[in-house]
């Protein structure tokens, strides 16, 4: 499949150690902005000490339902309830 991000796979991305090594699913998704970043996360913490980084790739060979949400635009994020859930995307402020 090719690489439908606007960022290569090799890119840093913010997740969480709970996805990368706890195997919580990706739940939370935000392309930010400022500088096209992302940060694809679990869903359940926000303190720093959680946080990771890590490439685009590793995420996506993790998730593939990622390719689902590749056309978010910046300044977006989508969430869901679960990995079987749809994503619901909305415009941040």
């Amino acid at each position: 499949m090719n690489w439908p991000f606007d960022q290569s796979r090799n890119v840093a991305a913010i997740t969480t150690k709970q996805v990368v090594k706890g195997s919580f699913p990706i739940l939370a998704v935000v392309h930010y902005k400022d500088d096209d970043s992302w940060a694809f996360t679990c869903g359940t913490t926000n303190k720093s000490e959680d946080l990771m980084v890590v490439g685009m790739g590793e995420l996506v060979d993790i998730d593939p339902t990622l390719y689902s949400i590749a056309d978010l635009p910046s300044g977006w994020s989508a969430h869901r309830k679960s990995i079987d859930s749809e994503w619901v995307r909305t415009k941040n402020e």
